[in-house]
């Protein structure tokens, strides 16, 4: 069921009890959890937070914490499973959903008091009706065949009524198929919770900081929709004028102070040189094709035309003439359009911390996701989630600038590998998609055994071959990478990663659905463990039918 009222539904029930937190490896869940460990702190309540990855680690941490906790919030985890059926609760355990998954599972939807799911549906989001999908009679089919014994073999009623019903359970699949077709998100979980502590009236920037990071994770990761995106951050502007309304004299040196700006769609750029940022950026290395001579020239006159000198552009930002880091941004809209750059700027917004460094909200998602995702092999799963709950704390800015190094290290790494699929022509049609692999002992394949770094690849990939490609065809094919998961215990597996077409302007992939068919109809080694359902692990000896089944499937 929903919940309509946060306050009273939600935050009123769980006041007083001890509470379990699960929340998803995703920077948007982990914002929200530190917006709502925050109201716990400020109102005594006892909780313990677990970090969870796939359904197994949902499960594991259930069963171990079942016993002493009746209440269960789950961050960007379990919308989209039954989750009564998957962990079969006793009667009074309580669980509190706010998943920016879509499409929520029907059985969360129309659980009684159980499942309280927090999340707010979309104007597009549409939910079977109940008596589409759940019938009164259910109960009473089993009575019936009993009673079939006993009945004349050509009952007219009997047979009218398995006819109905028959027809009826062929509209329920359809219904539930179309349902459940695409996988897609919601709104950001972190300002979910960033509305409920201002409801409570114990927002702070602090607290409105992480909400607009977990908004940015979104559209950096092309979660979301531009205009879904504008009007998140336009509910946040207010709130932004609400709390940083005084004036610079009037607040303390070392105060925390954000503001709403136009940024630059460039990785980094603050903390590294402006060539090496614009090469690294998805946007403006596929843009003006920086892995080719042409672009690589074409770069340079861009820079001459802006009245850049190259020794500049190639030193660290913070080392610039201060004149032209100031026109930068100015300089840079004055040629777009000549360059085919027109959405290089964006809203968003800046954290400056008395007088230290400038950092972009941007520039928190990078660094984030690059600590969620270390290749340090001594570090745990656990130690990863630290980091980040660390690095987006306001106290602890050398774990930011550490995330920030590692995030470089990332994003040179999918360039290199992008660059090496395009320069060997191993991004293959497939028919109805494009495929590529990175090859087995590549020595970035570190980087690229994990969800979100994969998922960056990917999306790199199709967007650098598409701005290439002669065949008009390319923009309307979907994309398979797989990578050798060096990081599984298990030896001889892959990560596979499904991602839509350019054309499409939703973020709506299917490919959770048809990963999942592929897998059952060739009995494929496989683990559909992800809660983001386009990301699947595979073994290495199953990939080629796999892949045989997933053509046939989607032709």
């Amino acid at each position: 069921m929903f919940v309509s009222d946060l306050r009273k539904e939600f935050y009123d029930v769980i006041k007083g009890k001890r509470i379990l937190v699960l929340v998803h490896f995703d920077v948007d869940g982990i914002c929200a959890s530190k917006i709502l460990q925050s109201l716990f702190r400020t109102d005594h309540i006892l909780y313990t937070v677990v970090p969870v990855q796939k359904r197994s680690d949902l499960v594991d941490v259930y069963q171990n914490h079942a016993e002493q906790i009746k209440h269960i919030v789950l961050i960007n985890c379990g919308g989209c499973i039954d989750i009564v059926d998957l962990l079969q609760p006793a009667d009074d355990i309580i669980f509190f959903i706010a998943d920016n998954h879509r499409p929520l599972d029907i059985c969360n939807i129309y659980s009684g008091e159980q499942v309280r799911i927090l999340s707010k549906l979309g104007d597009d989001e549409q939910v079977p009706a109940f008596e589409d999908v759940f019938r009164e009679d259910e109960s009473d089919e089993e009575e019936e065949s009993d009673e079939e014994g006993a009945r004349p073999k050509f009952d007219e009623s009997a047979l009218e009524k398995r006819r109905n019903r028959r027809l009826w359970e062929q509209q329920r699949h359809k219904i539930i198929f179309d349902y459940t077709q695409f996988s897609f998100y919601g709104s950001s979980t972190a300002v979910l919770m960033f509305d409920l502590a201002w409801k409570l009236s114990k927002d702070s920037n602090e607290l409105l900081w992480w909400a607009i990071t977990g908004a940015t994770d979104l559209l950096m990761t092309e979660k979301t929709e531009q205009d879904k995106y504008l009007l998140m951050t336009a509910s946040l502007q207010n709130h932004v004028s609400r709390l940083n309304h005084k004036t610079q004299d009037d607040q303390p040196l070392d105060c925390l102070r954000i503001t709403f700006e136009k940024e630059l769609q460039l990785a980094l750029y603050r903390h590294c040189s402006l060539v090496e940022s614009m090469r690294h950026s998805l946007y403006t290395a596929t843009s003006l094709k920086l892995w080719t001579l042409k672009g690589e020239k074409r770069l340079c006159e861009l820079l001459a035309e802006m009245g850049l000198p190259l020794s500049q552009c190639k030193q660290k930002y913070s080392g610039m003439d201060m004149a032209l880091r100031n026109e930068l941004q100015s300089l840079l809209e004055a040629k777009v359009e000549k360059y085919g750059l027109g959405n290089l700027c964006f809203a968003s917004f800046t954290l400056t911390h008395g007088f230290r460094s400038k950092y972009s909200a941007m520039d928190y998602v990078y660094a984030a996701s690059a600590l969620l995702e270390s290749t340090d092999k001594e570090k745990t799963s656990a130690d990863a989630f630290l980091d980040v709950t660390d690095c987006l704390s306001m106290n602890k800015l050398s774990v930011l600038e550490k995330g920030i190094e590692t995030s470089k290290q990332q994003l040179e790494a999918v360039y290199r590998q992008m660059q090496t699929f395009l320069d060997m022509n191993q991004i293959i049609s497939a028919g109805p998609f494009l495929y590529a692999t990175v090859i087995e002992g590549t020595p970035d394949a570190r980087f690229f055994s994990a969800p979100h770094c994969l998922s960056l690849l990917a999306r790199f990939t199709l967007r650098a071959h598409v701005s290439i490609s002669r065949s008009k065809k390319s923009r309307s094919l979907p994309l398979v990478i797989t990578t050798p998961d060096v990081r599984s215990s298990e030896t001889n597996t892959c990560l596979i990663c499904g991602i839509p077409p350019v054309s499409e302007e939703s973020p709506r992939n299917f490919f959770g659905k048809a990963f999942e068919q592929a897998a059952e109809k060739t009995a494929s080694k496989s683990e559909l463990e992800y809660f983001d359902t386009n990301i699947m692990r595979l073994s290495v000896e199953d990939r080629s039918k796999f892949f045989d089944a997933l053509i046939s499937l989607l032709s």
